[in-house]
Order: C-alpha cells, then structure tokens, then sequence
C-alpha cells in the first residue's frame, strides 16, 4: 500500500506539489519532515498524510505567531 501526501493551500483548496510514493508510514514522515519548509515556501499551508484512498492525518505546516 503506498503513502503519498496531497498538499493544500490557507484555504483548504488542492495545490501541486511533490508526487512522492513510500512503502511505508515512516518514510513518508521521514520526507516530509526534510521538505515542509520548501513546500510552505511555495505555498503549501497544509499536508494530507493518505495511504491509497484513506486519510490518515492532516498537518498544518503553519508556524504558530509568537506574542
């Protein structure tokens, strides 16, 4: 079963990115733990971890506002 990301911009909406196929979970967050900055750069707000069909989390790639 492969692991992909799906990419999405502040409002949710689909954006293109990397098409990157894992053999496994951890792979997958090893790649996008190498990445996220590059993405948000280019206007990735949030990541969508997805093995076939099945959405297995959602991550904002947002850093927090400091006050």
């Amino acid at each position: 079963m492969p692991w992909n990301w799906r990419y999405e911009d502040s409002d949710g909406k689909p954006v293109e990115g990397p098409s990157e196929a894992f053999s496994n979970q951890a792979d997958a967050e090893s790649w996008i733990g190498q990445t996220w900055r590059e993405l948000q750069s280019n206007g990735v707000s949030t990541v969508v971890l997805v093995e076939d069909d099945r959405v297995e989390y959602r991550m904002s790639l947002q850093q927090p506002v400091s006050e």
